[in-house]
């Protein structure tokens, strides 16, 4: 949740890439996922950005300062109701991924780590997963765990991996954060689950496009190289191809921070610098267009509110104060203009000229849509390689509750049309038919 997800000895990419490729994307309905927390989510309110919500869930909560508590699901021990909480969630068509996070608890304060994280997992498992109340569909081993060594979080995992499978084989499991390499402070190496194949289904990775640590954490544009967000990416979906192939790959931590406050004059965020509210609608969606292209199974924006604190995290939200900024109508666009599409291939991916991507519709291959946008720069005119006879309609990303530009486009030649495009994304709906 905190600072960029690194990678050691990046792997050849081509091969990676072209086997993603070959396997159906999801409908980016099921793609486009949100980060939440607890009793601050509300669902009605983010319903139209997202349909998969992850949850922080803290298990301190649910044990207090005793790992060997016996649970009383629905209810924490702190008296939440998850059943209310989730069940929420889910009447408001949602579906819910549980991140289990542990880092109240220091290694040493388990009284006995294999047992007590056995018997909760299976606890939870039974308690909320599809086989019983059917309000969690899968649940993440932790989140960012750093402080524990690799020997004890692989330790941790194995009992309660266990403990979920026992509790209801139907949940879903995933790993914390994970990394190439070494383990980092804030995600586990993918070595130190070596041979537990069999406990987890989805493998689970933080990237932020950043440019900068500290002091000053600038982040820029996903395409900019200077990020390495799609290298990132790439070189894990590589990795996936060679050692996991059965394995879902799933982003949960991306985002840009977008205050309207300028740094604190001191202290560790003084030299801070946050992206303008623009850039963090544009950089959102094609971040989320750039992810289901590559080939991902599932991309989670970090967060759905904030408080307009001007500090690494501090003002991701597409909501201020449960208000919307002008990434949450970005991002509700995008749900409901490409949400029954999946991506099928490149048209173009070049820096200067832009970026075309296309997408089909997952009842009907004859409605296609094209999406186009430039890195940066003013809107400038661009040739797109479709005919215009076929285009029903065409729309700019909008940043406000207005409904979206409708952009004219006009022939040019045979089978190409000229348009402007710029740094917002531009969808192109085509009916072949």
């Amino acid at each position: 949740m905190r600072l960029i997800w690194s990678f050691v000895g990046l792997a050849a990419l081509g091969l990676g890439v072209a086997r993603a490729e070959e396997k159906e994307r999801p409908l980016m309905r099921d793609f486009m996922g949100l980060n939440g927390h607890t009793v601050q989510f509300k669902p009605d309110l983010y319903a139209p950005i997202a349909r998969v919500i992850r949850d922080y869930h803290p298990l301190h909560w649910d044990l207090g300062k005793d790992t060997s508590f016996p649970t009383t699901f629905p209810s924490a021990r702190n008296k939440v109701d998850w059943s209310t909480v989730y069940g929420s969630w889910v009447k408001a068509g949602l579906h819910v991924d549980a991140s289990l996070m542990f880092d109240d608890f220091a290694p040493g304060d388990w009284k006995d780590i294999s047992r007590d994280a056995a018997v909760y997992g299976e606890a939870f498992a039974r308690a909320f997963g599809p086989s019983s109340r059917a309000l969690v569909e899968s649940a993440e081993i932790g989140n960012e765990p750093g402080k524990y060594s690799d020997a004890e979080y692989r330790q941790l995992f194995e009992a309660m991996a266990g403990g979920l499978r026992k509790g209801d084989p139907r949940m879903r499991i995933a790993t914390c954060a994970a990394n190439l390499g070494p383990s980092g402070r804030y995600s586990k190496s993918v070595d130190c689950l070596a041979g537990l194949e069999s406990l987890y289904d989805i493998v689970n990775i933080h990237i932020y496009a950043e440019i900068e640590g500290w002091p000053t954490w600038r982040r820029g544009a996903p395409e900019d190289p200077r990020t390495k967000f799609m290298e990132h990416l790439r070189s894990v979906l590589t990795w996936r191809v060679e050692h996991a192939p059965s394995k879902e790959l799933w982003l949960t931590e991306f985002g840009w921070d977008a205050s309207t406050k300028g740094p604190p004059p001191t202290g560790d965020f003084a030299k801070w610098e946050g992206s303008t509210e623009a850039q963090q609608a544009e950089w959102i969606v094609r971040a989320w267009l750039i992810a289901a292209r590559l080939g991902l199974d599932r991309a989670y924006l970090y967060f759905f509110n904030d408080s307009d604190d001007a500090h690494v995290h501090g003002s991701s939200g597409l909501t201020r104060n449960f208000v919307p900024k002008p990434a949450y109508y970005a991002a509700a666009w995008l749900q409901s203009s490409l949400g029954d599409y999946r991506f099928r291939r490149v048209l173009r991916e070049d820096a200067a000229e832009g970026y075309v991507y296309e997408f089909v519709d997952g009842s009907e291959p004859k409605r296609r849509a094209l999406v186009a946008w430039r890195v940066s720069g003013t809107d400038a005119p661009g040739v797109l390689p479709i005919s215009a006879n076929g285009i029903t309609r065409v729309e700019r990303m909008p940043q406000s509750k207005n409904p979206a530009e409708a952009i004219e486009v006009k022939a040019e030649g045979d089978g190409a049309v000229r348009l402007p495009i710029g740094e917002s994304p531009t969808i192109l709906w085509v009916n072949d038919g």
